[in-house]
């Protein structure tokens, strides 16, 4: 039978570590990393909880992706290189199976951008999944939430709203269609702007990752900044799945606060906007006028609604 430790031996403990900077992984009392000069250290941690952020029967390879995926994007909202993780598992049992599956799925993330998993704990009770993320970023490099600049342009990565779309499938809300793969995929097993958030670095003033809706994670922006902003329906990017499904609800609001997109929403100056990577799309200015509106047919809408929250 399988032990706390041999656990760990079996299904965690399979790579050697990627970075120089990782000194000491797995095995020890504590891991050891060394931050090279003239960087600082990116930490986050993100607890996932089954019932609440993921299904009870959430394919265990996929639910090992978007644990390692939602802090990588954290990390990527930063402008930071992914370095290390911890993987704190709390579980009902010990399901070889599902432990199978989902080591799987949390070091091919790992793997694919070169992320050690350097310790953790593992203890038994209600399936509880939390990872603490560690990245390097040059000294006064970090892209952060409170410098957006009135009259930065405000721009996103790829696409809004499949995932809010693949939850609502998941929840049988709506019926899966032939389309429906895609929005699914977003859902299940998004993938972090890493390169994008590296890319960042000396072009946005401000960033985000949008895990909670648009309008509540520019939201966050803009009072932290002390700003406030105007997007432009008709500039926001929807994918056909999306368009399909607002042309037939009229759920507009649908992708403006659906979370689980995982992608960076940002601000840059005008100056620097031909710097902007090729995947990024243009949605809407910052203003000195406070609180958040949408320019959408030609009218106005003050946009007041929140995305998900805990305790509300």
């Amino acid at each position: 039978m399988l032990t706390e430790f041999s656990l760990i031996d079996k299904f965690f403990k399979k790579n050697a570590p990627q970075n120089p900077e990782t000194r000491l992984g797995i095995g020890d009392d504590c891991a050891l990393l060394s931050i090279p000069n003239g960087y600082e250290l990116a930490i986050t941690t993100d607890t996932m909880v089954e019932n609440v952020h993921f299904f009870a029967n959430a394919n265990p390879t996929q639910l090992g992706h978007k644990l390692l995926a939602v802090n990588l994007s954290d990390l990527a909202a930063m402008g930071a290189k992914p370095l290390a993780v911890t993987l704190a598992l709390t579980l009902p049992t010990i399901d070889e199976g599902w432990l199978s599956a989902f080591s799987t799925g949390f070091l091919n993330l790992a793997q694919h951008f070169s992320v050690d998993l350097i310790g953790g704990d593992t203890t038994k009770g209600a399936l509880t999944l939390t990872v603490q993320a560690m990245g390097i970023v040059p000294c006064g490099q970090a892209l952060k939430r409170s410098t957006a600049k009135v009259g930065d342009f405000i721009y996103m990565t790829d696409f809004l709203g499949d995932a809010g779309l693949g939850f609502k499938i998941e929840q049988n809300v709506i019926s899966p269609s032939q389309s429906s793969e895609n929005a699914l995929t977003r859902f299940h097993q998004p993938m972090p702007r890493v390169e994008t958030g590296l890319a960042l670095r000396g072009i946005a003033n401000a960033c985000i990752d949008i895990s909670d809706g648009l309008v509540s994670d520019l939201g966050h922006i803009l009072r932290q900044s002390n700003v406030g902003a105007s997007l432009i329906w008709e500039k926001l990017p929807f994918s056909n799945e999306v368009k399909t499904y607002i042309k037939n609800t009229n759920d507009w609001k649908m992708p403006l606060i659906s979370g689980d997109d995982y992608e960076l929403c940002f601000t840059v100056s005008p100056e620097n906007a031909n710097r902007v990577p090729e995947n990024c799309s243009f949605i809407g200015v910052i203003e000195a006028h406070k609180g958040l509106r949408l320019e959408k047919s030609a009218q106005i809408e003050t946009l007041t609604m929140k995305g998900y929250e805990h305790f509300s």
